[in-house]
């Protein structure tokens, strides 16, 4: 089954989900050219699959990245896409705020190009596919989580840090496109 299938199969019923699912493929697509020709597959793979963890059918834990990726290893998907599903969007922090760091460790962290211009496809997609900046998403994010919330006091934790995936991917975009 291809990335797009399944995460319509996995996610299309969660309505709005499905809705951010589809626009953060659209920017991760719109964006690929931060990154090497022979890895945009893998950036438009995981954009498709980064939120399949909100699924029931596999949302064990109740982490979505560590459900996500835990799925798609036993499916027998590629181990980067496993790896950048499992660790998208900063998960290292709200894996520490949800006690499973330890568990997360099971997926090796990339640190490319392809992660930056994951990161960027959806912290810069709102949760309804609306396009947002980095910084309106963060601050859509933090209202919607009370402050005693883990996802809160993760992006207090974390925005900065993602910013620089997103600055970095703005740049390789720069240098690519034509002026």
């Amino acid at each position: 089954m291809d990335a797009a299938a399944l995460a319509e199969d996995l996610v299309e019923p969660l309505g709005r989900r499905w809705l951010h699912v589809k626009s953060v493929a659209a920017r991760a697509e719109e964006i690929s050219f931060a990154v090497d020709e022979e890895e945009r597959p893998t950036l438009l793979a995981a954009a498709w699959l980064h939120d399949i963890g909100y699924s029931p059918a596999i949302g064990h834990t109740k982490f979505h990245p560590l459900d996500g990726g835990r799925y798609l290893r036993s499916e027998g998907w590629p181990c980067r896409v496993v790896n950048l599903v499992a660790h998208h969007s900063g998960a290292r922090f709200e894996a520490d705020e949800r006690g499973f760091a330890v568990e997360l460790e099971d997926f090796p962290l990339e640190d490319s190009p392809v992660m930056d211009a994951l990161v960027t496809a959806d912290l810069t997609t709102g949760p309804s596919g609306e396009r947002l900046t980095y910084d309106e998403r963060i601050a859509e994010i933090l209202k919607r989580y009370p402050p005693d919330d883990p996802v809160h006091r993760t992006w207090v934790k974390a925005a900065p840090i993602l910013k620089e995936c997103v600055v970095r991917t703005e740049e390789r975009l720069a240098r690519v496109q034509p002026r």
